[in-house]
């Protein structure tokens, strides 16, 4: 496939979002974001490190995108981090959060953030 009409980040968080929806659809659909707050490239180590938070709307939907002992976001988290690395190519450290934001799918600022296209 070729990824290289997007930014990488805008692939790695709809990556990171399509295993939160893989294992979370029935509680979650379509109702969660991915943020990537950091990304850093380490090309000497070949290298990626990507911070990113998991947005969901409301402070319940949190413990679902967790899950016990945070084994629903392990799995998530490494998942993408193995498509991540087949992708581009590099070793991929994820640090992944899971955070709150009501009504993100109204906030056309946040939306730009993510670089969805507005309505």
């Amino acid at each position: 496939e070729d990824f290289t009409t997007q930014p990488e980040r805008f692939f790695a968080a709809e990556i990171i979002r399509e295993k939160v929806l893989e294992h979370t659809v029935d509680e979650l659909p379509y109702t969660t974001a991915v943020s990537v707050d950091r990304w850093e490239e380490d090309e000497a180590k070949n290298l990626i490190k990507i911070y990113a938070t998991i947005v969901v709307e409301r402070e319940s939907q949190k413990p679902i995108v967790i899950g016990k002992r945070a084994e629903m976001v392990k799995r998530i988290g490494t998942e993408a981090r193995l498509e991540l690395e087949s992708i581009l190519g590099a070793k991929v450290f994820l640090d992944l959060h899971v955070g709150v934001h009501e009504r993100w799918r109204e906030d056309e600022r946040f939306l730009g953030e993510l670089e969805w296209p507005l309505s």
